[in-house]
């Protein structure tokens, strides 16, 4: 890891009309680590990654990777700089092939020279998924499209990976498959930031948890220290004094 963070958010906040989606947070990802966000349902998870990626405009506060501020630009121009999403629900091109698909994200994403080729294989070897290659994205089970959907994602050439709730819906041992993709992503120099509810493998894979609780930041560390956190506790148990309300 470097000294020199790729992702700073600070002081985002984020308002619906009356509704207060994200209130001032902060935080920072290190280069090179598996970052996950936690949180009950409505805790701002979907809100931080539409925010960071664009898709969102913030009430106030701003996004940064590295010295770049992402505030403001369009989802093209922040692809083009080195951030890609996968999202929890994967909406490939079904009349394509899964080769085809990752395809799709090679000619597009970071900016600069590209081999989409190579791109291309690279992405299909490190989603675990070169074995389809030859597939029509329509005939995947659940559990390969959320392959295909990271593998696409990858070959943008990202620097940094947001990747929504890959484990979602999957079984354990497709979820530890899942557990070994992102870890090989991490071992090829991509940055993860996952949203993620199967809490055994954030637990497994993290070197950092942040922890969102009606949008807001309530607890950040190890995962050691975050799952021993009397709010993070209260936030998925519920106090004594509530349940008895």
């Amino acid at each position: 890891m470097t000294a020199e963070p790729i992702l700073r958010v600070e002081r985002l906040s984020k308002n619906f009309r009356g509704l207060q989606a994200m209130a001032d947070v902060s935080f920072a990802v290190e280069t090179g680590s598996i970052t996950s966000v936690i949180g009950p349902n409505g805790a701002g998870k979907s809100t931080l990654f539409n925010l960071v990626t664009g898709y969102l405009a913030p009430t106030a506060g701003s996004v940064w990777l590295r010295r770049q501020r992402l505030t403001g630009l369009p989802t093209n121009r922040i692809a083009a700089l080195g951030v890609a999403r996968a999202f929890q629900i994967a909406k490939p091109f079904r009349d394509l092939s899964v080769v085809e698909n990752v395809r799709v994200g090679a000619l597009f994403g970071k900016a600069g020279p590209r081999d989409v080729p190579a791109a291309t294989a690279r992405a299909l070897e490190l989603a675990g998924i070169a074995y389809l290659a030859h597939r029509q994205a329509s005939t995947l089970t659940v559990g390969q499209l959320r392959h295909l959907e990271v593998a696409r994602a990858i070959a943008t050439r990202a620097d940094l990976l947001l990747a929504d709730e890959p484990c979602a819906g999957l079984n354990p041992t497709e979820t530890a498959a899942m557990i070994d993709v992102l870890r090989r992503v991490r071992a090829e120099g991509v940055t993860v930031v996952l949203v993620e509810h199967d809490m055994p493998s954030v637990m497994e894979v993290s070197d950092r948890i942040l922890v969102l609780d009606a949008g807001r930041l309530i607890a950040e560390g190890a995962p050691e220290a975050v799952a021993a956190d009397e709010r993070v506790i209260a936030a998925y148990l519920g106090t004594p004094e509530a349940e008895e309300a």
